[in-house]
C-alpha cells in the first residue's frame, strides 16, 4: 500500500475534524457539525504559520487515511536540545489494522530525527488502552507521570 505524507491544507480541515471526533473521547470534545466551527480554521492558520508546528496527513489513493501534529520544542535541559511532541494521532476507522499507524509514527520519528530532536514524546489518554499498547510496541516508554489542568 503506497502511503504518502504531506502538510495539511485548509481544504482538509473538515476531514481532519471528523477523524478527531470519531471515537468516544473525541465525540465529547470535538464539534464536527456543519458549518465547521470557525475555531478550527483559526487554529489551522496559527499552526501552519508556526515554523515549529507541522500538521501532517497520510494519504492513500488520494484519500486522507491518517493525521498527526508535530510540535518542535527547544529546551534548555538535555544540553539545549530539541524535542518533538506528537499530538492528534489518528487513522481513519476504515483503514485501521493495516499497519498504517506504525508507518505514520515511523515517519514522525524520522522527521524528528531529521529536525535534530533528541527526544520524541507523546501522551495518550488512559482510557485508550489499545493506543497505549500500540505506542509501547513502537518502543515508547511510559517514563513520566503526566498532568493536565483544564483551564476552560
Amino acid at each position: 500500500m503506497e502511503l504518502n505524507f504531506r502538510a495539511a491544507d485548509s481544504g482538509d480541515i473538515a476531514a481532519l475534524v471528523l477523524m478527531l471526533a470519531d471515537d468516544k473521547l473525541g465525540a465529547q470534545r470535538e464539534d464536527a457539525s456543519q458549518p465547521l466551527n470557525p475555531a478550527y480554521h483559526r487554529a489551522f492558520d496559527v499552526i501552519t504559520k508556526d515554523a515549529n508546528n507541522e500538521l501532517v496527513i497520510a494519504e492513500y489513493d488520494a484519500n486522507i487515511v491518517g493525521m498527526l501534529q508535530l510540535t518542535f520544542i527547544p529546551y534548555l535541559s538535555h544540553i539545549g536540545s530539541w524535542r518533538c511532541l506528537v499530538e492528534g494521532v489518528r487513522i481513519h476507522k476504515s483503514y485501521r489494522g493495516r499497519g498504517l499507524g506504525e508507518r505514520l509514527l515511523q515517519w514522525a520519528i524520522d522527521r524528528a530525527m531529521e529536525k535534530g530532536c533528541r527526544i520524541i514524546q507523546l501522551t495518550s489518554d488512559k482510557q485508550r488502552p489499545d493506543a497505549i499498547r500500540f505506542y509501547r510496541n513502537l518502543g515508547f516508554e511510559a517514563s513520566h507521570e503526566g498532568f493536565k489542568l483544564r483551564l476552560q
